[in-house]
């Protein structure tokens, strides 16, 4: 396996074995963030073990992460930093301080927009995640402005008949699926569905209504005489269903007019997706560019495909007025 990949599985599956304990309590701790999205111990977790093991293979590479050690600064945050750091040390097997995680944490502040980086989602769909359902673990590799390596982990999408699937994929050597939770290296390669037949077409949409223009969406399928229901899911495992063949197209539609996405909530899964032969645009047919900052910032919301039906997509939603 190549060493990026390997150290990009190997963290992203002791990110998810936190997740999964936190999960899997009766309350998980969450504070909101200034922009009121909910953001859990968890998060805070993740992106410390990740950061952590990155720190530790790649060291001069920058780390562009959702979550700021700052929110977790100050006497009103001791105990939930208490609780993050608990996690951390449990997760790590030994005692760790509150100033090594929050350094750790702290990594993922690095700059965008240089020739090579890493980004990540440590807990993406956290509102998902809270009500005891879908979520990712995203970490992806960009140099010069595109996704190159990256690992997507699914703890509840099935691998065989067990929950948990992790997604890898590398720039031109295809993408593969494997067991989030166990260390076993065998993997099985997917490829998205064939389907062209309109009627058959399935959407992939995100259970939050905020985060996609839904209405539009239902404008497209009408417009594509588009008959099967959509499949709900949170998180970037609405790349992952496109990529292994659940469905045949994602759409992230703006739902406001100068909101621009964010690197970490699609750099892995798009290259899941056309390392699996799809195709990955935004909503106007160009393809995303991801080292120009923290957000995507030429581009206008997202459509992922299998390919077959992208063009008719687009035109689509040039028809409905996106």
């Amino acid at each position: 396996m190549d060493p990026q990949i390997a150290a990009a599985v190997a963290a992203v599956r002791q990110a998810a074995v936190l997740c999964r304990a936190v999960q899997s309590s009766l309350a998980p701790d969450a504070l909101e963030k200034r922009d009121k999205s909910p953001v859990t111990v968890a998060d805070f977790g993740s992106q410390a073990l990740v950061c952590r093991a990155l720190a530790e293979h790649f060291a001069d590479d920058p780390v562009v992460g959702e979550e700021d050690s700052s929110d977790l600064a100050g006497d009103a945050q001791a105990e939930f930093r208490s609780r993050v750091v608990g996690l951390v040390s449990d997760a790590l097997g030994s005692p760790q301080s509150d100033d090594v995680v929050l350094d750790w944490i702290g990594r993922g502040r690095g700059q965008a927009g240089v020739p090579r980086f890493w980004t990540l989602d440590p807990i993406d769909g956290t509102k998902g995640f809270l009500r005891g359902d879908h979520y990712a673990i995203a970490l992806a590799l960009v140099e010069n402005g595109q996704p190159t390596a990256a690992a997507l982990g699914c703890p509840h999408l099935k691998y065989g008949d067990e929950l948990g699937a992790l997604f890898v994929a590398q720039a031109g050597q295809g993408a593969r699926v494997m067991s989030l939770f166990t260390d076993a290296d065998d993997s099985l390669p997917i490829t998205v569905s064939p389907t062209e037949t309109r009627a058959e077409l399935r959407f992939v949409e995100s259970v939050e209504s905020g985060h996609s223009d839904h209405g539009k969406a239902g404008d497209v399928a009408q417009h594509l005489g588009m008959k099967a229901d959509s499949v709900r899911l949170d998180s970037q495992a609405k790349y992952a269903a496109v990529g292994r063949g659940d469905a045949e197209i994602y759409l992230r539609l703006p739902t406001r007019k100068d909101y621009r996405e964010k690197i970490w909530d699609h750099a892995a899964g798009a290259l899941v997706v056309t390392e699996a032969g799809g195709t990955v645009t935004d909503v106007d047919g160009e393809p995303l560019e991801f080292g120009s900052g923290r957000t995507l910032t030429r581009s206008r919301g997202v459509v992922a495909t299998n390919g077959r039906v992208h063009a008719a997509v687009i035109e689509a939603l040039r028809h409905v007025g996106i």
